[in-house]
Order: C-alpha cells, then sequence, then structure tokens
C-alpha cells in the first residue's frame, strides 16, 4: 500500500507544474491502433511512443535498456541477447508464458502465433528503428492471438526527404564493438532507407558473448493510383550462452563467482527473415483499400542449459500471410473493416546427447513434431466522434485457428522399458482447433483543450501454443486445453500545458481465465484464474530553459486468483503475488539539451532505474531484494561530419541481478554487469 500511495504523491505536483519554457511539443502521431498514421492524443487507450531521438541517445545494446521508458514494460535481461518481457504483467516463464504477447515489426507479427519465442524481440532491428510504438493491455481489433497483455510494435525508419548517410562505430567493456550505417533518401516517387548494424561481444561471463547481425532495407514508392511501401528484415546471432548463477542466496554479489559460467557449453543461434509489401488505393474521398502479402522464415537452435538434463531444442516455421482491409475516413468516422489470414508450416526437435541421472530421460530424442498452422479472422474497428468533446470507439474481431500436427518419430513415451515415469510423451498424430473473439469498447471525454479522460473495456485471447498441446511430459496422451482470456477495464488521463508538461496516467484492472500451466504431475492444463491492476505514470516536464525530467513508473499487482496445484508450489497459493512481478518499478531521466553551449545539437540525460523487491516462486517464500541503477549518457554532433557519444552503464557499479528466480531447489541469477563505457564515434556523408 505505501508503494502506490508514493506514486499517488506525485500525481498533484505533475498536473500543477506548468510554469517553464521549453520547445513546443510536438503533436504524437500513432500507427499501431489502426495501422494508419492518426493522432494519439484522443484513442482510448494506454500507449507509448519512443521515437527516434531517444532510439538514438539510448542507443541499446539489450531491449531492455530502451524499453525502460515504458510503464507497465520490463525486458528482463538473460545473457547475451536473451529475454522474457513483462507489459502490464509479471515476467511469465514455463507453459503458459509465450503468446501473451503481440511483438511485431511495422505491424507484421515476429513469430506467428502458436510458434512464438520469448527471446524474439533480438529479431527487430531495434538498434535503427524509426519508432517503436507500444499498446498496454488488450490491443484493438486488428491484432488477434498473443495480444493480451500488449503490442511492441518497431517500426522501420521512413525514406528522408533528402539524403541522409551516417557511418558509425562503438566500442564497449568485454570486447564489445558495433557498427552500424545507414542510407536514407527520396528520388522522385521512390524513397530509400537502408539500415544495417553488426555487433560482437566477448561478454561479460567465462565463456559467453555474441555475434549478431541485422538489416532493415525498405523501399516506399508513390504512384498515381498506388502507394506501396515495402521492407525486408533480416537478423542472424550466434551466441556462446552463459546460464543462471547457481551458487547460493545473493551469489550475484560475490566476487569471485559473479563472472563464473556454469554452462560454458550453453549456446543459441537463431536467424529470422521477414517480408513484407504494403500496398493502398484510394477508392473514393472517403475509403482508401489496402493489401499486404508477407512472407515470414526463422530458425533457431539452442542448448536448454536452464533444464538439469541439458538437451538441444532445435525449432523453426515458414509463414505466408494476406493482410485486406478498407479504411473509411470521414468528418464523422474512422472505420477499418479487415481480414488476415496466415499459413505456417512450424516444426520442432528436441534431442539429448547423454543420459541422464535415469532412464525416465533417455538420450536420443525427445520430440520431432511437425505442424501445419491456418488463421483466418475478419476484424471490424469503428472511432466514433459525438460533438467536439465526446470520442466513442468499439471493434471485434472472430479468429479461428487450426492445428494439424505430425509425429515423426514414435507415438507414446521417448522413454525405454527401464523407465517408470518417462519425462517426454508424444501424442499421436491430430488435428486442434480453436475460435476466439476480442472486443473493445472506449470513449474519451475532452474536459479541457488539452485534457481528456477516457474509459476503456476489452476483452483478449491467444490460442494455445504448438508446445503446449504437442510436447508433453509424464504420459500426458492429450492436452486439453482452452484458448487464454483476458477481460480488462482501463481509466485514464492524457494531456498537457504547450511548452512544459505532457503527462499520461491510466489505472487498470484484468481478469485473465483458462491460464495455461504445468501442473504438480508435469501435465499441461488449463483452468488457472490471475488477476492484474495497477497505475501507470509517465511524463516529460520542461521545468526550465533546455533541461526536462522524463518519468515512466508502474505500481502493480499480478495475484493468482485461484486454488491451483502449479508445479513447484504447495498448491496453498491463491491470493500469492505471481512470481517475478515486482509491485513497483520504473525509470526517471533528467535531460540537459546543451546545444546552444556547444554550438550544434548536443544533449545529455542522467537516467535512474528502480527495481521493486519480487518474490521468486509461487509460494512466496524466497525473494529477491530489488536495486536501483545509474546510467550516463551524453551526445553531441562535433562539427558538420563527426558526431560522438559517451555512454556509462551502471554509473555506480551495483551488484545486482537481471532476473532472479528459485527452481530445482536452488537461487538463479542472471547476473547484472559491472559498470561499463560505450564510447560511440559517427560521420555523416555530405547531402551531395
Amino acid at each position: 500500500m505505501r508503494r502506490w500511495i508514493s506514486l499517488l504523491y506525485l500525481l498533484p505536483a505533475l498536473l500543477v507544474a506548468h510554469t517553464a519554457a521549453g520547445d513546443p511539443a510536438q503533436e504524437q502521431v500513432l500507427v499501431t491502433a489502426s495501422r494508419l498514421e492518426e493522432p494519439g492524443q484522443s484513442l482510448p487507450l494506454a500507449w507509448s511512443s519512443i521515437d527516434e531521438s531517444a532510439l538514438g541517445i539510448t542507443a541499446a545494446v539489450h531491449a531492455n535498456e530502451i524499453m525502460q521508458r515504458v510503464p507497465g514494460a520490463w525486458i528482463a535481461r538473460g545473457n547475451g541477447q536473451e529475454s522474457l518481457p513483462a507489459l502490464r504483467s509479471p515476467v511469465l516463464t514455463g507453459a503458459g508464458s509465450c503468446g501473451a504477447f503481440f511483438m511485431s515489426a511495422d505491424s507484421i507479427a515476429l513469430r506467428a502465433a502458436g510458434f512464438c519465442n520469448v527471446n524474439q524481440l533480438m529479431d527487430a532491428n531495434i538498434e535503427q528503428a524509426g519508432r517503436i510504438e507500444v499498446i498496454r493491455g488488450p490491443a484493438t481489433a486488428l491484432f488477434g492471438s498473443n495480444a493480451m497483455h500488449g503490442v511492441v510494435n518497431i517500426l522501420s525508419a521512413p525514406p528522408t526527404p533528402s539524403p541522409e548517410q551516417e557511418l558509425a562505430f562503438e566500442a564497449g567493456p568485454h570486447d564489445y564493438y558495433r557498427g552500424k550505417y545507414h542510407y536514407r533518401n527520396t528520388l522522385g516517387p521512390h524513397g530509400i532507407s537502408i539500415n544495417i548494424n553488426g555487433s560482437s561481444d566477448g561478454g561479460y561471463k567465462d565463456d559467453s558473448g555474441y555475434d549478431q547481425q541485422k538489416a532493415t532495407l525498405r523501399h516506399d514508392y508513390e504512384g498515381a493510383q498506388w502507394e506501396f511501401r515495402t521492407v525486408l528484415d533480416l537478423a542472424n546471432l550466434n551466441q556462446e550462452t552463459a546460464g543462471y548463477l547457481q551458487e547460493g542466496y545473493e551469489a550475484y554479489k560475490n566476487e569471485d563467482l559473479k563472472d563464473t559460467n556454469p554452462n560454458p557449453e550453453a549456446y543459441r543461434d537463431a536467424w529470422s527473415m521477414s517480408l513484407q509489401s504494403r500496398a493502398s488505393r484510394v477508392l473514393d474521398e472517403r475509403n482508401t483499400f489496402t493489401i499486404t502479402p508477407y512472407l515470414r522464415d526463422n530458425k533457431m537452435e539452442f542448448l536448454q542449459h536452464f533444464l538439469p538434463w541439458q538437451s538441444v531444442e532445435e525449432n523453426g516455421h515458414t509463414s505466408i500471410g494476406l493482410r485486406l482491409a478498407v479504411n473509411t475516413d470521414a468528418t464523422d468516422l474512422l472505420w477499418v473493416n479487415g481480414l488476415d489470414v496466415e499459413y505456417t508450416d512450424g516444426w520442432l526437435k528436441e534431442t539429448q546427447e547423454e543420459p541422464f541421472v535415469s532412464p525416465n530421460q533417455p538420450a536420443g530424442v525427445h520430440y520431432d513434431y511437425q505442424v501445419d498452422a491456418t488463421v483466418a479472422a475478419p476484424y471490424s474497428q469503428l472511432r466514433l466522434p459525438l460533438g467536439s468533446r465526446l470520442e466513442m470507439s468499439a471493434g471485434a474481431r472472430l479468429e479461428h485457428t487450426r492445428y494439424d500436427y505430425d509425429n515423426r518419430t514414435g507415438d507414446g513415451p521417448a522413454c525405454g522399458p527401464d523407465a517408470t515415469n518417462c519425462r517426454f510423451y508424444r501424442p499421436a498424430d491430430r488435428e486442434d482447433d480453436f475460435t476466439d473473439w476480442s472486443f473493445n469498447a472506449g470513449a474519451t471525454y475532452l474536459f479541457h483543450p488539452e485534457h481528456l479522460a477516457y474509459l476503456r473495456l476489452a476483452h483478449g485471447f491467444r490460442a494455445p501454443q504448438a508446445t503446449e498441446l504437442y510436447r508433453l511430459q509424464s504420459g500426458q496422451q492429450v492436452a486439453d486445453l482452452d484458448s487464454e482470456r483476458i477481460d480488462s477495464v482501463e481509466l485514464g488521463l492524457r494531456g498537457g500545458w504547450p511548452d512544459a508538461l505532457r503527462y499520461d496516467i491510466s489505472l487498470y484492472h484484468m481478469d485473465k481465465d483458462e491460464v495455461i500451466f504445468q501442473d504438480a504431475n508435469r501435465q499441461n492444463v488449463s483452468g488457472a484464474r490471475t488477476r492484474h491492476y495497477g497505475l501507470e505514470v509517465s511524463m516529460d516536464y520542461l521545468f526550465a530553459q533546455n533541461w526536462n525530467l522524463g518519468l515512466d513508473a508502474t505500481a502493480a499487482r499480478h495475484k493468482y486468483d485461484s486454488p491451483i496445484q502449479l508445479l513447484g508450489s504447495s498448491g496453498d497459493i491463491e491470493g500469492n503475488d505471481i512470481d517475478t512481478s515486482p509491485r513497483l518499478f520504473g525509470s526517471a531521466r533528467l535531460g540537459w539539451d546543451f546545444s546552444r553551449l556547444a554550438g550544434r545539437e548536443s544533449r545529455a540525460e542522467i537516467e535512474w532505474v528502480y527495481m521493486d523487491s519480487y518474490y521468486l516462486e509461487p509460494d512466496n517464500l524466497h525473494e529477491y531484494d530489488g536495486h536501483s541503477l545509474l546510467n550516463l549518457r551524453v551526445t553531441s554532433q562535433l562539427n558538420s561530419h563527426w558526431r560522438g557519444a559517451v555512454r556509462v552503464t551502471n554509473l555506480l557499479d551495483e551488484d545486482y541481478a537481471e532476473r532472479a528466480d528459485f527452481g530445482f531447489g536452488e537461487y538463479r541469477y542472471f547476473v547484472g554487469e559491472p559498470r561499463g563505457i560505450y564510447i560511440e564515434m559517427a560521420y555523416r556523408f555530405d547531402a551531395s
């Protein structure tokens, strides 16, 4: 309760502080809600937008660094480029964890519904994005399965009106190096945006590090009748992974242990490709037709170092999809009607090289299956002004998902005759169908020219993932799962005073039903309930000329709402906090624009990142104490060609854990890195 009261005390100060001068606040434009550029101010939903300026000064090495600017979001960093996301949710792990979030690039999901991976943000070119947009909570009708807790949409950098070309090199601790190149221009009806980067990290921990390459190529064409935007995204990762540190309570503080790697043999190799082409044509003065075909392909192989028997998983899928939409834009309404269809060919193979401690975890192939998946979904989303102050919105989506599963190895247990309780079970060939619907309804009321309130109701869903249905354990022959469902109610305030303050406050309550989990018998089941409620505050305050203060804070509670026999719990967990769900977290930034002093564009900021304590397992018996970090960033245009930047992460060299949990009877930590200094030099070529 004290955490909530402390955050509420901030609100009156934010709402009355409007006396300083600064640059006029730019109107916020949002693409993610309707896939069209529209003013975000009047949308009755909670959203955040990270612009190219914030992306540039942060220069994130990992997605968690930039997502700290989004209230309600925590991308928990694993080792290297691995991560576990949270968005109005706990950090979800295990069965039921994957698929709670819609991660996309230019509104096309990074992974197909049913085939997600919790680390999928590593496929997105966040390093050179034009903008990142986030919808918090169940999304609009344009998004279907997986858009339960929210949407993270990475938008490609658009072409520039005139030539812009830059080459940058960066060096950091532990043999970290990164190079970035971009070229953007418009030539007549053609716009070009080329963005390429590569990084190499020697790794803080022993026998760790990675090499990663990404490219985003975009071509825009504006013809007499049709407009096209084609985007190709490519990503490759070769990583030597350091596993959890499992040497007792607060082992991350032990100088002799914190940089050791208990799993030097662990690795992750991943490759992904996405190609889309969005074509739109004006039908008449009110209606525009849009068609977007796309292709997605990815492959991944990694050692499951987080499991005692350390099997190797190989997975991948290829998807082809099509989106059709008619956008009606008139003075009295904005209406989008569309149809999404997608076909995916997915596969998974799990192999163990050596036998474990008993015949129940044998060497050899545990699983080898292929799944054909089809998804079809019509939808409709409407915004309707009712006078000058009131606006209503509503949307609905009906989605049908079908899986055709083919077991490519023997049906039944993967063990020999000596096994007493075989850990791995391969179900026989089967088909599964799921039909789900989502809806949202909201209203915004402009009670002052610069301030509004909104109310939103939403219902979201996700169909079970393929791994939850077909990678079974302990003799479970069929996973009879239902789709997860979530109901949300949200109240928000948004507005500001020009040249001074912009604020966004949202209060939400969500009930989640048919939650998929692994029970005490290690079987995948559904039927659990969880409850989620919280308060999110985002503000940007220009309190003096060239000085600003930014805040993104979250106070939330995520708890079990049913008496379930969850694996690893006592069974008496109703009302307990869901593990890895801090009740208070966020960041604050003090920024200084010293362009006048330097004579050229220059900016500095110091960032405070706060993470509250949280429980590590469902019984709430083990806890991580939390941490506070400081980061310092400075960037300056040195002359017409050269730009320099310095970033210092973990400025005070705090001992902390990026993420902690308790499993298999042990405390486990992903160790936070010590102070790191990154130096970047960039050269901008002449416009000619």
